[in-house]
């Protein structure tokens, strides 16, 4: 039996202000917590030793914060709030629309919640029960649903207004719970009168692309800094001088990451040395490898955690590219995991009966885009011994498959540029009048039929307008459709 309770502290769209942080924070340094991890859907969760519950209870009650005990009963909101500015800009979304949206939800809800700039990568799109995914009409929102314990995704056929979402997701949340079986066409119907818009074109998402979210990076006049922990671990003394840091420097908000990763965004330059000089003083490395970096694993998970390292240190010593895929691991069947190459756990069974020992299975999704919902398998029933050389040949089939979409998109480039360039006809103008001389057809006032080349032409001929002589002419270029006239 452990002797500590797992708690789980929620932040909608993954935003805290770091008052609030620090004030959970010192309550847990009270308690004896010495570290804490973020979890994939943007919670902050600590290990609280037994004696020590009370107290700490107490302290979060005084202030007023909800949190929940070995249990995740209430899957935090999830959003890409976190992508704003830093990763996506020009859409019509910006966080202050995030923030009125959040404001909006007055219940804690028992489905997983997605809400996610159309345009960004950054954050899943359909992880959640409920996907809200923007449109391009400002201020409309596109509903995908997965019910709970299934894989599939049904497709509202109206946009919902930002207000709206809220009342939408408690209707929806309301009719699961009286309704399981229902179908997802009538549970769409058991939504009540809303502000909403005819969906006149379904959702166009973009390429896959995760960005390098670690150190300092600038934007606009101002930086952002992303912090990553190779083993999901946070100090508390060091969250505790980076809130008084935010507060000191007047930044109203920090950020979790779907990738258990912080961003704190807003860094004057003047205060940047201040940055440096945390990071140093805890020895905080921010910059690992993106082959580090882009993985998914699960909540406080050590095995997960472990076999992560155990597969990046492999990539290391073969000198993989890995660029442009996101790794997932799973060791338990029904954690929601966003991935392009998911490596999952299983337990084989001797005779179909007795759990024997575990295997793993290698999937990824189609075009190996980790919003796709249609799973492959690459290989499956691997041993432990084999499971590095097997991903690697998994990753070798994405760079195969890349290359080779690419070189047929070049070659087609090359093709169409090829034919644009023959359809090019060479023909020659008069410098003083401009008239064309085209030899597909001639020049019928002076008597020269058609298909003779300029280069033919005899030396005493001259322009059929002005008289201008052959020397005057100019080489010039025109389209196969070109019409002499």
């Amino acid at each position: 039996m452990n002797d500590f309770y797992k708690i789980r502290i929620n932040f909608k769209g993954g935003v805290v202000s770091p008052g609030e942080l620090k004030q959970i924070l010192e309550a847990a340094k009270s308690a004896h917590v010495k570290e804490v991890r973020l979890s994939l859907r943007q919670q902050l969760i600590l290990h609280l030793p037994h004696q020590f519950a009370r107290n700490f209870e107490k302290s979060l009650a005084d202030l007023n914060l909800k949190f929940q005990i070995d249990s995740n009963e209430r899957p935090n909101l999830v959003s890409s709030y976190v992508a704003e500015d830093v990763f996506q800009k020009g859409n019509w979304i910006t966080e202050g629309i995030y923030k009125d949206i959040f404001d909006t939800f007055d219940y804690d809800s028992k489905l997983k919640i997605n809400i996610s700039d159309n345009a960004q990568s950054f954050t899943p799109f359909f992880s959640g029960h409920l996907n809200f995914v923007s449109s391009s009409t400002p201020n409309f929102w596109y509903l995908f649903l997965r019910k709970p314990k299934t894989n599939s995704v049904y497709s509202y056929d109206r946009l919902i207004f930002s207000n709206e979402i809220s009342k939408v997701s408690k209707s929806i949340e309301e009719t699961l719970e009286q309704f399981p079986e229902n179908e997802a066409k009538d549970i769409f119907k058991n939504i009540p009168k809303i502000i909403s818009i005819a969906k006149e074109e379904e959702l166009k998402l973009p390429k896959f692309t995760l960005p390098y979210y670690e150190g300092f990076n600038r934007y606009g006049k101002k930086t952002w800094l992303g912090i990553y922990r190779r083993n999901e671990l946070f100090s508390v003394s060091f969250l505790l001088e980076m809130c008084d840091l935010c507060l000191f420097t007047k930044l109203g908000e920090i950020c979790f990451t779907p990738w258990k990763s912080l961003i704190i965004k807003g860094i004057e330059e003047r205060d940047r040395k201040y940055w440096s000089s945390i990071l140093a003083k805890h020895n905080i490395n921010v910059r690992h490898a993106a082959n580090e970096l882009n993985w998914q694993v699960e909540d406080d998970s050590e095995e997960a955690l472990k076999l992560k390292n155990e597969l990046v240190e492999s990539f290391n010593r073969q000198d993989i590219r890995t660029f442009g895929i996101c790794f997932g691991i799973k060791t338990v069947q029904k954690t929601e995991v966003f991935a392009s190459i998911m490596v999952q756990r299983r337990r084989t069974k001797l005779f179909n009966l007795i759990p024997f020992f575990n295997v793993y299975d290698i999937s990824y999704t189609e075009d190996f885009d980790p919003n796709g919902r249609t799973k492959v398998y690459f290989a499956q029933g691997i041993q432990k011994v084999n499971l590095p050389e097997q991903l690697r040949r998994s990753v070798l089939l994405y760079n195969h498959q890349l290359s080779e979409n690419t070189i047929k998109k070049l070659d087609d480039q090359i093709q169409e540029s090829e034919i644009k360039k023959a359809r090019k006809i060479r023909a020659y103008q008069c410098k003083t009048c401009l008239s064309v001389y085209d030899s597909r057809y001639g020049d019928e006032l002076a008597g020269i039929p058609a298909g003779i080349t300029f280069e033919n032409l005899p030396k005493e001929y001259c322009c059929g307008v002005c008289e201008g002589e052959k020397a005057n002419f100019r080489t010039i270029e025109l389209e196969d459709n070109f019409v002499h006239s």
